[in-house]
């Protein structure tokens, strides 16, 4: 019961490279491990204009992720203080 992972490309090119070097390798261990797994049980559900999107927990960071079928596409990585302004811009 494995899921796939799909990154949104500004994801790959502005937000992982961003990131401290030990944050970036926290993230990704998670994403491995939770969301190719369980990520229904890992992400929690966000409300309101975001619904259907859930998000993943990390520190301060959030990753923001949807769910369909078997794919879990990754929309944006962020720290917390500024995820939510910056997610619009990718939706």
């Amino acid at each position: 019961m494995s899921f796939t992972i799909r990154y949104h490309e500004l994801v790959v090119r502005n937000d992982i490279p961003e990131l401290p070097k030990r944050m970036r390798d926290r993230i990704k261990q998670a994403i491995e491990t939770r969301l190719t797994t369980e990520p229904e049980l890992y992400g929690k559900p966000l409300r309101r204009s975001l619904h259907g999107y859930r998000k993943l927990r990390v520190g301060d960071h959030r990753v923001i992720f949807k769910i369909e079928k078997r794919v879990v596409k990754i929309l944006i990585i962020q720290h917390r203080s500024v995820i939510y302004q910056n997610v619009w811009k990718r939706i």
